[in-house]
């Protein structure tokens, strides 16, 4: 049992810093390679690498979309299209700050969920977490405009690719909601169909950008320059961050998985201050928002499911002896 527990949180940590650590080895790569392209090599190999674990852990039936295959291809192309597109377009978009505001919102996929859920499964989440939701909320704004609002909705450069990360991150959170429908699945056939379903769409996407000239295919030269990159980006944000974070939460429970999303943030932070990137009061200030509102919620939802397992087990009591 402590071994599962241990494996679990390895997973989840790794997980975490890898998702973490890809922005700011996205950042460099883009001085190289459009995001498209980046993104179509780096799933197009982590998509192979999936189908062949796939084929060799469940076999050719595993591959069978039972009925399933608009669904699949929906939350994969949420996931593999519209996050994995738009959160690097965005990012390359606003250059350097970029990699502080694409981590940003990374780590606030949990209070989006709280959000989302609300707004379309009426599920009034309780006064507490709404009051955290708007505290994580607060410290994005910090980090995303520096402190400096006015100036930030002054220039229309930086709202649109905000607009787009947001989009992004929210992709990926339908995505993660979508995997309650494919229950009895493993995490691997999930992860393998839909980021197979989700790639082609994407490549679909940067297929017509290149015939209308908005991007253009790399050179060979280009790809072995950036092929650090994709190796980084393929092993570790790509195929152990996808599967080992289903696993890693399967094995600690939700609540106790997203309290690993904290170090997404800061490890973007850690990285970009050793890169000479300079870091403001109030990127600080507004991680330390949304680190706390992250924990004060994973505690207050920790309390009252303490309270309601004595409550029933005092009921079960009460019953047992009248």
């Amino acid at each position: 049992m402590k071994n599962n527990i241990f494996l679990g949180a390895f997973l989840c940590f790794i997980a975490s810093v890898s998702w973490g650590a890809m922005f700011p080895v996205a950042h460099h790569a883009f001085t190289y390679i459009d995001p498209f392209y980046f993104t179509i090599f780096r799933y197009g190999a982590v998509t192979i690498i999936l189908i062949i674990l796939l084929l060799w852990k469940e076999g050719i039936k595993a591959f069978r979309m039972e009925g399933k295959g608009t669904l699949l291809w929906f939350f994969g192309t949420m996931a593999f299209t519209v996050y994995n597109l738009l959160i690097f377009w965005g990012e390359d978009l606003l250059g350097e700050p970029g990699v502080m505001v694409a981590s940003i919102m990374e780590s606030l996929m949990p209070m989006i969920s709280i959000v989302i859920v609300w707004l379309f499964y009426k599920r009034r989440p309780y006064t507490f977490t709404l009051f955290c939701v708007f505290v994580s909320f607060v410290g994005a704004i910090l980090v995303i405009t520096k402190g400096d609002i006015g100036s930030f909705l002054s220039a229309t450069n930086n709202i649109v690719p905000s607009l787009l990360i947001l989009i992004a991150v929210i992709g990926w959170v339908v995505y993660t909601m979508g995997g309650d429908k494919f229950r009895g699945w493993s995490v691997l056939r999930y992860s393998t169909l839909t980021c197979l379903l989700g790639t082609i769409s994407a490549a679909f996407i940067v297929a017509i950008a290149t015939m209308i000239g908005y991007v253009s295919a790399p050179t060979l030269d280009t790809i072995q320059t950036v092929s650090p990159h994709l190796l980084f980006m393929i092993i570790f944000p790509g195929v152990i961050a996808l599967v080992g974070w289903n696993v890693g939460v399967s094995i600690l429970s939700p609540l106790n998985g997203l309290l690993f999303i904290n170090f997404v943030p800061v490890t973007t932070l850690v990285i970009s201050s050793v890169q000479g990137t300079h870091i403001t009061f109030y990127e600080i200030i507004g991680v330390g928002f949304i680190i706390l509102s992250l924990i004060a919620n994973n505690i207050f939802i920790r309390f009252l499911q303490k309270r309601k397992m004595r409550h029933q087990v005092k009921q079960s009591l009460q019953e047992s002896t009248s």
